[in-house]
């Protein structure tokens, strides 16, 4: 009886665990898209990447690591917290098949 009311209590919030849109989604959108697959050609999409890797290149980009200017500008203006949020968004976002040619 008590897993069942336990089960009642926990069920809601383990059903609606959708990732939360980050607050500063907007400043990959026109490049990455805002679920993550990449509408621009030679850009990367971002949908399933590891989050962990995508944490990493955001630091690469803010210490200067990796240089591409507009990422290394987007990045310096997000906090740590933003990094996290949007390396988890995109992480949690459903991947890609490339059409068969």
């Amino acid at each position: 009886m008590r897993l069942v009311l336990l089960l009642l209590i926990v069920w809601p919030a383990l059903v609606s665990a959708e990732v939360a849109r980050p607050a500063k989604l907007g400043l990959c959108v026109a490049c990455h898209g805002d679920r993550g697959i990449s509408r621009v050609p030679g850009v990367p999409s971002l949908a399933g990447q590891d989050e962990a890797y995508l944490k990493k290149a955001m630091g690469d980009y803010r210490s200067g690591a990796r240089n591409v200017a507009p990422m290394t500008s987007f990045a310096n203006t997000l906090q740590p917290r933003d990094i996290d949020a949007l390396a988890h968004w995109f992480a949690s976002q459903p991947g890609f098949a490339k059409a068969a040619k």
